[in-house]
């Protein structure tokens, strides 16, 4: 499987998150995983105010073909949330790194992160 374009500008997990710095920060993930998922019919995400921690389970994605877990890339407190994708969660699929994102997070400490290129690499193959 070949990698989608990646946006170099943006931060990724192992766990198929993307990161975009900013105050506050976004994320969302990554085409990669949306591909794997397939049709996205349901998100759960935590609510505004809520702290979330860099590496811990902060949701879950439901698509036609299962139900994964979506992990923070960083800690801090959510202070928005992609309503417009809980409404309609395809838009994960049709714009991953725009109109797909999930969370918008006051961000006190990051995770372990790993460039567009690091992150191609580990998902090459």
């Amino acid at each position: 499987m070949t990698s989608p374009e990646l946006p170099a500008d943006l931060h990724y997990t192992a766990e198929h998150e993307w990161l975009r710095d900013g105050e506050p920060a976004t994320f969302g993930i990554t085409a990669v995983a949306a591909d794997a998922l397939g049709d996205v019919v349901y998100l759960e995400l935590p609510a505004v105010g809520d702290e979330v921690t860099a590496g811990a389970v902060v949701g879950e994605i439901e698509s036609t073909k299962s139900v994964s877990e979506l992990y923070s890339p960083v800690t801090g407190t959510v202070v928005e949330v992609n309503t417009a994708a809980v409404d309609d969660p395809s838009v994960v699929n049709a714009d991953p790194y725009g109109a797909g994102w999930l969370l918008k997070v006051d961000v006190t400490a990051t995770g372990s992160l790993l460039t567009a290129e690091e992150y191609a690499a580990g998902t090459a193959g």
